[in-house]
This record gives C-alpha cells, structure tokens and sequence, in this order.
C-alpha cells in the first residue's frame, strides 16, 4: 500500500497540483480515480529542487541522463487509456524518475517498472519508498524485453517510443490485457493502445506525441 493522502498538511505545492488537475480535466481527462491520483502524488519531488517551481506546468522537465518526466497531461491520458485496476500487475517500461510509477500504484497497481539508465532506477525507487509507496519494484535493464519473470501482466505501459510494438509484451501480456505506448520514427509518434484477444488485438490510435527512445534489442539502437 501507500500512505499519500490528499491535501497533507503544510504542503506548498497543493494548490498548485490542485490547478493542474483541473487543467487536465478541462484537457478532457474524465477518468475520477486518475485525477484524483494525479491530486495526490507529489510531482515536484519527481524532479530537481530546482524545478519544484515549475512541476505543475504541462510540460516535461528534464531529469538528466537525456531522459524527461513526461508532462502531466501525457501521462494522465496514458494512465486513463490504460484502464488500471485496484490488484493489477501492470508493466511499467521507461520508469525514469518514478512518478508514472506512482500514479499507477496510486491506483492500486502492483507495479514492475524497468528504467534503462541506473542511477534514475535506484533515485525513483528512494522517492517511491519516501513517498511509503512500496507496491513497487524497479531494476535496471533492456526494457524491450519486457520482465518475462514476473510476467504475466494485466498491463503495460511504456513511456518511450519505439518503431513497432516489441513480440515480448504481446507474449508476456494476459488475454484482455492493455497496452499504451508510443508508436512513430525518431521525431514523432502516435499513441496506440492495443488490447490483446486470443487471436487477434484491437489496436486503436489516440493522438500525435513525441517521446525519447525506447533503447534495446527490440527498440531503437543507441
């Protein structure tokens, strides 16, 4: 479990995480379980202390190593198109600074995140664990391969985009399972989701973005 609440006590940032949830509904995010965790998780300490001030803009913010924390908006649709339950096991590819990973085990997720970069793996699992969000494990490996340890998953969500979708998330994704991801060449994608029946997927496409690249043997090469 977790022990965020909303509104804490003395937090300077509420009202400003308070605004930005009410953009993102003015934006079209419907989903009351997303905005609500969108309200509580604290994204300023996601990043730089030097940035807290602009955590709550729509925007990405880099968090070094070449690699961003996806604006608000971006990870609110991912999150709703995702359809998340209380109990899932959800598959968290590009973890980055962990806090998509907490959105999702905000909303109850058992969360398997993988994160490329090291150091980011090891500094968003010290913010999860401050946060007291321990339904989360993070390692650091090629993300294009999935988790087949801990595989099956009821979803998967990667933040970075990739020329086709990598044959390790269809196999390791459960029969109705869902999978949001960016999906284009170097400079601009679209965002597919794909829901995974028994023979064949549905695939729906929701939308332009533009995502840093998802490296690895199924993905993009360094």
């Amino acid at each position: 479990m977790n022990s965020l609440s909303p509104n804490r006590n003395g937090d300077p940032y509420a009202r400003a995480r308070h605004r930005m949830v009410e953009r993102l509904r003015e934006r079209g995010i419907r989903d009351p379980r997303v905005l609500e965790a969108m309200e509580r998780v604290p994204r300023h300490l996601f990043v730089e202390e030097a940035l807290w001030a602009r955590a709550y803009e729509d925007h990405p913010l880099p968090i070094g190593y070449g690699q961003t924390i996806s604006q608000p908006y971006m990870v609110a649709r991912m999150t709703e198109l995702l359809e998340v339950k209380p109990g899932d096991r959800v598959l968290e590819v590009g973890a980055g600074s962990g806090y998509q990973t907490a959105i999702l085990a905000t909303l109850g997720a058992r969360v398997y995140a993988v994160e490329r970069i090291p150091e980011l793996a090891a500094r968003a699992q010290a913010t999860l664990e401050a946060l007291g969000i321990t339904q989360v494990l993070i390692r650091a490996f090629d993300g294009t391969l999935g988790w087949p340890e801990m595989a099956p998953f009821d979803a998967i969500l990667v933040a970075a985009s990739s020329p086709t979708v990598p044959p390790p998330y269809l196999e390791q994704l459960v029969v109705g399972g869902r999978l949001v991801m960016p999906v284009g060449d170097e400079t601009y994608q679209q965002l597919l989701r794909l829901i995974k029946g028994e023979r064949e997927h549905t695939v729906q496409w929701h939308g332009g973005c533009v995502f840093v690249k998802l490296i690895g043997q199924y993905g993009w090469k360094e």
